[in-house]
C-alpha cells in the first residue's frame, strides 16, 4: 500500500522540467518546419486550352464566345476591342515576401463589328513576356502595348504608393 501512495505523490514525467523542455523543443521544431513549407496562392482566371479550342476565329462573336470561355475581368480600356484574362501564381515561404512564380494572360481580340479576330496566350519567363500560343488572323498584333503595360504593372504597386497619392 505504501508503494501506491508514493506513486501517486510523484508528478507525471510530462510535467517535470525535463518533460516540459522536451515539449517546448518539439513545438518549436514543428513550428519551424511548418514555416518553411511554401504556401501557394492563385489569383485570376484563364480559360483552359480545351475551352479556347472551341472558339472559331472569324465566326464567333462576343455573345457566342462568352458562354464558351466566360466573361473576362478586364477588357480593352480605350476601344473595347479585346478581352483580357489574367492569372498569376504566388509562392510564400515563411516571413519572406511573396514571389510571383507564374503569370499567364489570354487575349481575345474582336473586330469593330464584334467578330473574334485573334486568340493569344502569353506567359512570363524571367521577367519577359513570352507568347505561348497564338491564333492570329492578321500579321500585326494591335494590343501588344496594353499587354506590356498589364504585365509590367503587376506586383510593383505597394500600399504605400496608393496612400501617397
Amino acid at each position: 500500500m505504501a508503494s501506491t501512495t508514493a506513486q501517486r505523490a510523484r508528478k507525471p514525467a510530462a510535467f517535470s522540467p525535463r518533460g516540459m523542455l522536451r515539449a517546448v523543443a518539439v513545438l518549436c521544431l514543428a513550428a519551424a518546419l511548418t514555416a518553411c513549407a511554401p504556401i501557394y496562392r492563385n489569383h485570376g482566371y484563364v480559360p483552359a486550352e480545351e475551352d479556347l479550342a472551341k472558339l472559331e476565329i472569324g465566326k464567333d462573336t462576343r455573345e457566342t464566345a462568352a458562354p464558351k470561355v466566360g466573361r473576362p475581368s478586364a477588357s480593352g480600356l480605350l476601344n473595347d476591342t479585346g478581352w483580357f484574362y489574367v492569372q498569376s501564381r504566388w509562392e510564400q515561404r515563411g516571413a519572406i515576401a511573396p514571389k510571383e512564380i507564374d503569370r499567364q494572360v489570354v487575349t481575345l481580340t474582336f473586330t469593330d463589328g464584334g467578330v473574334l479576330q485573334n486568340v493569344e496566350r502569353f506567359g512570363l519567363e524571367r521577367g519577359q513576356i513570352v507568347p505561348l500560343s497564338r491564333r492570329v488572323t492578321q500579321s500585326s498584333v494591335k494590343s501588344m502595348g496594353v499587354l506590356r503595360q498589364l504585365f509590367s504593372s503587376f506586383g510593383r504597386l505597394s500600399a504605400g504608393q496608393l496612400l501617397d497619392n
